[in-house]
């Protein structure tokens, strides 16, 4: 009887542990992976200022694409979320302590380099019907169905789509599918 409670203890506080160390992480997931965490290093705040000047943010949709939505892989995609979600933090801070000075155009092609089309089509899904723009279309198609030795990444046309220095907020409004009606 005496070994059945200590196991069933043991199972407890091992539950409990666990338990108390998955809602750690979890929480420290949750609080690192908001837009306004990101420029708590100086070093992100140009990049966090352009974004909020961007479309991705701005828009007629009411959608935000916030920082994990570009720079990681769909959540679906676990085991490499998190692994990638730790390394860049982990590489972020290690370099924000140890380095003298901040190479951003550096830094920017660095990032630029491992953003996958597949991240952008987390948000992007729709490519090959785009009214009234034919050539859009067939460009998003020699991307989607690129032949061997073609492929293209989004970022080779959208290069400046987000982290482009602006004075002002770039508003996209939907026009009404009801426009030429009388209203």
């Amino acid at each position: 009887m005496k070994r059945l409670f200590k196991t069933i203890l043991v199972f407890l506080l091992l539950a409990a542990g666990g338990l108390v160390l998955f809602s750690g992480v979890q929480y420290a997931m949750v609080a690192t992976s908001s837009p306004q965490f990101c420029p708590t290093c100086h070093e992100i705040r140009p990049a966090y200022e352009t974004w909020r000047t961007s479309t991705h943010v701005n828009n007629g949709q009411g959608l935000v694409a916030e920082c994990m939505d570009c720079h990681l892989p769909p959540l679906s995609d676990t085991i490499r979320f998190y692994y990638l979600k730790a390394y860049h933090g982990m590489k972020d801070l290690v370099l924000h302590f140890t380095l003298d000075e901040y190479d951003r155009e550096r830094n920017r092609r660095i990032a630029y380099q491992s953003i996958e089309n597949r991240y952008c089509q987390k948000c992007h899904k729709n490519l090959l019907y785009i009214p009234d723009k034919r050539g859009a279309m067939l460009a998003h198609r020699s991307v989607l169905y690129a032949r061997p030795g073609y492929e293209k990444k989004c970022l080779d046309c959208h290069r400046n789509l987000v982290h482009r220095p602006t004075g002002f907020y770039r508003y996209k409004q939907l026009e009404p599918p009801y426009r030429g009606l009388g209203t």
